[in-house]
């Protein structure tokens, strides 16, 4: 099974920390600038624009924030089921998490 669908984000808003149990998650994004963050601190972050796609990992806690003050964050998510799996979870998150670049190991210069 495989579900898919679109997701806006409103400007300056961002979800809870949450994950999705054992689905996996790939986010497209579509208009604006996704700032996502995860770990169990939610300790790392990384950005990202129009073209580009985020994996998330079963179980692996996270958020989504739109980076933009001013423009709505439009994105098509596609999970590994048709179950509609959310865990809230009660984080406390560091306070600068880390700033991690976006790198596919098997293709590092961004060509499939």
């Amino acid at each position: 099974k495989l579900w898919a669908g679109t997701v806006t984000i409103h400007a300056n808003a961002k979800t809870g920390a949450h994950h999705h149990g054992p689905l996996e998650s790939v986010i497209y994004v579509i208009k604006g600038r996704a700032r996502m963050r995860w770990g169990d601190k939610l300790e790392y972050t990384a950005e990202a624009g129009p073209g580009d796609f985020i994996y998330v990992p079963p179980y692996v806690p996270h958020q989504e924030i739109n980076a933009s003050p001013t423009e709505v964050l439009e994105c098509v998510l596609c999970r590994s089921d048709g179950q509609a799996v959310s865990i809230n979870l009660d984080i406390e998150p560091v306070e600068k998490p880390e700033q991690v670049l976006w790198i596919d190991p098997t293709h590092p210069s961004g060509g499939v």
